[in-house]
């Protein structure tokens, strides 16, 4: 009977072997096998590279036209109106010019210029690139889909961010310099001005962190995202009529309870109180990341078919 012995790292192995074979012995020791971490740091670089793509797209292609126009808007009259003070006792009165501002802020740059502005851009993420039959690039190249919505959106954030901000800024000083520059210099630097000026751009940021969610769903969702941005742009508006609990559900309630200087819905205004701060901007951004969620969850069944387009 001839016996035969192997030792190897997996253990030991003993095989007697003869005219029959007797028994088989195999002993193995299972390895231990490590779980390898979530590759955050894979994933980081992809967005970052999703985002400089995108970004370059957001102001350098022709569609960037139309963001340009929109974020000038606000500012064309404030310029023609510089050279001279418009006749009413409002415009003579510069303890007025915080309402005058708060109007202007509230019915031109925010519900139309921010609203329409991410609605251009964050719609154009993808559906933009469906026109362009550039999609599939992206969705046959090794990156994730939620990585995908996560660069695209940020893209569209510091887009809408950096142009809609710096709109709110020029807007505000050229409303107060030009007709008082002494005590403009006075209110923003040593009163209650640049508190303002602070609070309103970050109204503006909070506008396109929730519009902006919304708009990207918008154009996962609709073949034509004309009539949601629509509809959502009448809810908006009508806010003011609405009940108390209907209010809270639009992202113009609560960014009206940020305004540092409230401003007279009419006589037909339906009173609801202010959200504190301390509730209006988590809800806000608790309500994007669910969307943004939500759009993570389309994009993973989402097919391209150009021929439909």
């Amino acid at each position: 009977m001839l016996v035969e012995k192997y030792e190897g790292n997996a253990g030991n192995c003993e095989l007697e072997t003869g005219s029959t074979m007797s028994s088989t012995t195999i002993d193995i020791k299972p390895e231990k096998i490590e779980k390898r971490p979530l590759p955050w740091s894979l994933w980081w670089r992809q967005i970052r590279a999703i985002f400089r793509l995108e970004i370059e797209k957001n102001f350098f292609s022709r569609r960037s036209i139309l963001l340009y126009l929109l974020a000038l808007i606000p500012i064309g009259p404030l310029v023609l109106l510089a050279p001279f003070t418009p006749p009413g006792d409002e415009w003579q009165d510069f303890n007025q010019y915080n309402m005058l501002f708060a109007i202007y802020y509230g019915g031109l740059i925010l519900r139309t210029v921010v609203f329409f502005g991410c609605a251009w851009i964050f719609m154009n993420l993808f559906r933009g690139d469906m026109i362009d039959r550039s999609l599939h690039f992206y969705f046959l190249s090794p990156v994730r889909r939620e990585v995908l919505v996560a660069g695209k959106y940020l893209s569209g954030l510091a887009t809408s961010i950096i142009l809609f901000t710096a709109t709110t800024i020029i807007a505000m000083l050229l409303l107060y310099i030009p007709h008082f520059p002494s005590d403009s210099s006075r209110f923003f630097l040593d009163g209650q001005g640049m508190g303002h000026l602070l609070t309103y751009s970050g109204i503006t940021m909070l506008a396109c962190v929730g519009y902006g969610a919304f708009f990207l769903v918008v154009g996962l969702f609709f073949r034509n995202p004309i009539i949601p941005a629509i509809l959502l742009y009448g809810w908006e508006w009508l806010n003011f009529l609405m009940p108390p609990l209907l209010k809270k559900i639009s992202v113009i309630h609560y960014l009206q309870s940020l305004t540092p200087v409230p401003v007279s819905e009419g006589p037909f205004a339906v009173l609801a109180e202010p959200t504190p701060a301390w509730i209006a901007v988590p809800s806000l951004v608790l309500v994007t990341l669910l969307v943004l969620i939500i759009a993570s969850r389309r994009i993973r069944r989402m097919e391209i078919r150009y021929g439909g387009d």
